[in-house]
């Protein structure tokens, strides 16, 4: 079981993994060690409540395919422990960023000061970038 917070978990069968070989510069492993995960992660046939199912699929993710898969390549660490720990943690990452619901802005107007500020400031600068100008 794969715990998201108190009331989420997603059982095993459902978060794919899979050892790839890591990209990057050679070493003497680099060609007989496959130490880079591939995390894949259906969200539409996952046990996910609703809720989390249409907000995931509704973000603006690079990660996240047209078909509502999620796809994360971990292979920042040199263990393949390591990576697919990485690639969980960054999976529940963004189940939990979904859920983060964005506090409306209320418009508000800046006061008579603050413009009056603002435009004494602009005059001041210029003032001091006419004087740059030539001389005559």
């Amino acid at each position: 079981m794969f715990q998201i917070s108190n009331a989420v978990s997603l059982g095993d069968w459902e978060i794919e993994l899979s050892a790839i070989r890591s990209q990057g510069n050679g070493g003497q492993r680099v060609n007989k060690v496959a130490t880079a995960i591939h995390l894949r992660f259906d969200i539409k046939s996952s046990s996910l409540p609703a809720v989390y199912k249409e907000r995931l699929l509704k973000l603006k993710d690079s990660r996240i395919t047209s078909d509502g898969i999620i796809i994360i390549k971990a292979q920042s660490f040199r263990t393949q422990e390591q990576n697919k720990d990485d690639a969980l943690k960054r999976l529940k990452e963004i189940i939990t960023a979904a859920m983060i619901v964005q506090r409306v802005r209320r418009v508000t107007k800046p006061t008579k000061s603050s413009q009056r500020k603002r435009v004494d400031n602009k005059k001041q600068r210029a003032s001091t970038k006419a004087l740059r100008g030539k001389v005559i």
